[in-house]
């Protein structure tokens, strides 16, 4: 149950990303999904290891290349999700932001009380 509420998150995620200019999706329900499974395989083998790769830059910076880092990874992995366009940087850094909001609020919704 927690993959499959990952990646609807992830996709809702990705889905409200489209209030941010330059971030476009055009597909249906179906690729929205797909594109939530992929990006959360994204997040899962690719972040680490460049979250490591930056670690001088995020320490030089006192973390603030986290956000530089994430709009790098979110339009990297718009290349590919299908019918998702990251038209730039700037666009992608504010939509790591919005994905953060949003997970933060499906995992404080539906997330495990422990």
């Amino acid at each position: 149950m927690g993959i499959l509420l990952s990646i609807i998150g992830n996709a809702l995620a990705l889905l409200a990303t489209t209030v941010v200019p330059g971030i476009v999706f055009t597909g249906n329900w179906v690729n929205l999904i797909v594109g939530g499974a992929i990006f959360g395989l994204f997040n899962l083998i690719v972040r680490p290891i460049a979250t490591i790769l930056s670690l001088p830059f995020l320490v030089l910076t006192l973390g603030l290349f986290y956000f530089v880092l994430n709009g790098i990874l979110l339009w990297i992995a718009a290349k590919f999700i299908p019918g998702y366009h990251v038209s730039g940087l700037v666009a992608g850094m504010l939509g790591s932001i919005v994905i953060a909001i949003v997970n933060w609020l499906v995992h404080a919704v539906f997330g495990s009380s422990k």
